[in-house]
C-alpha cells in the first residue's frame, strides 16, 4: 500500500493539475514497482510561501532577493 506525499507552494495549482499529478504518480508506482493503483494513496499538500524555506529564507523573501 504505497503512500506518496507531494508538497507544492499554494500558488494556484488547479484541480486538473492535481488530478494529473495523482494519476502520474500512481502510474509511475505501478510501472516501476508493480504497485496496485487501487491501493496507492497520493496526498497533495499546498504550503504557504512563508512556510517554505530555501537559502535560509522563506520562499516569498527569497524571490524578492532574486
Amino acid at each position: 500500500m504505497p503512500y506518496a506525499n507531494i508538497k507544492v507552494t499554494d500558488e494556484g495549482v488547479t484541480r486538473e493539475q492535481k488530478a494529473r499529478l495523482i494519476k502520474g504518480v500512481t502510474d509511475l508506482l505501478q510501472d516501476v514497482l508493480d504497485k496496485d493503483p487501487a491501493t496507492t494513496f497520493v496526498v497533495i499538500d499546498e504550503v504557504e510561501l512563508t512556510n517554505w524555506g530555501v537559502g535560509g529564507l522563506n520562499v516569498e523573501d527569497y524571490r524578492k532577493q532574486s
